[in-house]
């Protein structure tokens, strides 16, 4: 009602509008019935962000592993920090100027938040001989991107985790950010496809199973001699059939054979011969066929690198004998420790360009194709794999980066 009769008397006297808003403003007026008046809350303080002068970019998401990140980061735009033949690391324009490491990164994933090349890591490292096991990096640890003379750097800032020392010589510490997957290639590497003549010749053998059967499957007990040394009992080992010869096709010398996986045992029984229980079988196991132990040593502790001399080979093997390769496939290449490999390095993949006839110079000729000039384009680059494991003629890398399809005797070269 009062809200009407004023309105009614403003309506009237128009001309007494600035008067009646004078006399609010002199009286401080802050009735809670007022219609023209809000009371307004005091605004909160801003807080004030300090950032570092010595460092750019910014940070990435505590949500996000080093690789997620990477991935969304996406195509990666390349720095002036290059030098004129690319021989330096290039450090891409969105990287962060810190990243909190944590579980589920791998050294190759966090070398791809800094870099647009992640086998340059090494020469961004810098390596604090104030902290113990310098070359380990673990998850809560800080990682901080500085320039120092106009260089980029790399370094790190230690977290609060306890550190426990490594119970194998050639394995990092237990919680320590592994290079690539573990899991992926420890698998592939107790059940081996290629193996070597050597590998072979010291392997123990199935003997025969219990009752005589001439096919061995899941739930079996097998009796198996020639080790090296007594097996554990409950230690595990997966038994292999050696398949058809591998040549090189470069050149084309025996460089190993075929490895086939048929199933997997324990040592139920020590001595000669050893009793094993099958606990899994892929297929028929026949006297014979050779065992591989089920613990893998591979050591981890590499950082990823371009290989100090150049290389040039091909694929010759993947492991599930798939024909397209992808991300995170084990692959078998024909080089080796010989040609100067060693785990940690990185190699490109590329297709073979293909053949195709050149019609345009026969297209008024009757079977055009068939006469047509043949052209060989150009090799596409589909991927990017890193060496975990080598031999002396062959080795065994992880696919990290895949592009397009990659299939077995694609070409690798230095990256």
């Amino acid at each position: 009602m009062q809200l009407q009769t004023i309105r009614q008397i403003m309506s009237k006297h128009k001309a007494l509008i600035p008067l009646f808003i004078g006399m609010l403003a002199s009286t401080g007026c802050e009735s809670s019935w007022s219609p023209f008046h809000k009371k307004e809350q005091p605004a909160a303080p801003v807080p004030v962000v300090q950032r570092e002068t010595t460092v750019e970019g910014t940070v990435v998401g505590d949500e996000r592993t080093a690789m997620e990140a990477a991935v969304d980061a996406g195509p990666r735009t390349p720095s002036t920090q290059s030098t004129p033949d690319g021989a330096a690391p290039v450090i891409a324009s969105n990287a962060p100027d810190t990243y909190v490491v944590k579980h589920g990164d791998t050294l190759w994933g966090i070398a791809k938040v800094f870099l647009r090349d992640p086998w340059y890591w090494p020469e961004i490292w810098q390596v604090n001989p104030q902290i113990k096991n310098p070359h380990l990096i673990y998850p809560g640890d800080t990682l901080r991107l500085v320039y120092i003379d106009g260089q980029p750097h790399v370094q790190l800032e230690r977290g609060d985790a306890a550190r426990v020392q490594p119970r194998v010589r050639s394995q990092p510490l237990e919680d320590a950010i592994r290079s690539i997957p573990y899991e992926i290639i420890a698998a592939f590497m107790s059940k081996p496809s290629v193996l070597s003549a050597e590998d072979i010749k010291k392997a123990p053998y199935v003997l025969t199973a219990r009752d005589h059967h001439v096919v061995m499957s899941e739930g079996n007990t097998i009796y198996a001699r020639g080790f090296q040394s007594p097996a554990a009992v409950g230690s595990h080992y997966n038994i292999v059939r050696v398949g058809n010869k591998l040549h090189d096709p470069d050149g084309g010398d025996l460089i190993g054979y075929d490895g086939i996986f048929t199933a997997a045992g324990k040592v139920t029984r020590a001595g000669d011969p050893t009793t094993l229980l099958l606990t899994e079988s892929a297929r028929e196991t026949v006297a014979g066929d050779k065992l591989f132990s089920g613990s893998v040593d591979v050591p981890l502790d590499f950082v990823p690198s371009a290989p100090k001399v150049k290389v040039d080979g091909r694929i010759i093997s993947v492991h599930d004998g798939v024909e397209m390769i992808g991300q995170y496939q084990v692959v078998i290449v024909n080089r080796g420790a010989r040609h100067g490999l060693v785990p940690g390095n990185v190699l490109a993949i590329f297709q073979a360009g293909e053949v195709v006839p050149d019609r345009e110079k026969s297209a008024f000729v009757h079977n055009a194709t068939m006469f047509a000039k043949k052209v060989k384009l150009p090799e596409e680059r589909t991927g990017t794999f890193m060496v975990f494991k080598t031999f002396d003629r062959i080795s065994y890398g992880l696919v990290m980066e895949a592009k397009s399809t990659i299939r077995v005797l694609d070409k690798i070269e230095n990256p």
